[in-house]
């Protein structure tokens, strides 16, 4: 069984894979005695042991990611997990497909408030790769 610390340690590694070291480096950085325990659990558990199984690729988690942050409506995480999406494949039309498939069982309030988000987090993006003069 591993140990706290390599759990940890393999948790960083696929936290830093599917949403940037930037981002991670944010989130340490914002890191406070408050959150010092959080930060730890979601990198040891959320990401050293669930993110980190074999039974799905990370393409497959993040379609279920997806689905669950659209259902219960948390935004802020969809956004986050939509661009961690793109790092872990998934097609704009593939993203496209797991909000119209979640609008039939989360329902068209919840679909259409992630299309947003979807548009503001691709425009973003888009304009990131674009460069200073749009190359």
């Amino acid at each position: 069984m591993p140990t706290d610390q390599e759990r940890h340690d393999q948790g960083m590694t696929v936290r830093r894979a599917v949403l940037s070291d930037a981002h991670v480096d944010r989130s340490i950085a914002a890191t406070t005695d408050l959150t010092a325990d959080w930060q730890d659990f979601i990198t040891r558990v959320a990401w050293g042991d669930v993110w980190s199984r074999p039974g799905l690729d990370r393409r497959s988690r993040s379609i279920a990611v997806l689905s669950s942050l659209i259902a219960q409506g948390h935004h802020e995480e969809l956004a986050m997990h939509l661009r961690a999406a793109l790092r872990n494949g998934l097609s704009v039309e593939e993203i496209r497909e797991v909000i119209l498939q979640s609008a039939i069982y989360s329902g068209v309030p919840a679909a259409n408030s992630a299309f947003r988000i979807a548009s503001e987090v691709l425009s973003a993006t888009d304009a990131e790769t674009a460069g200073p003069r749009g190359e």
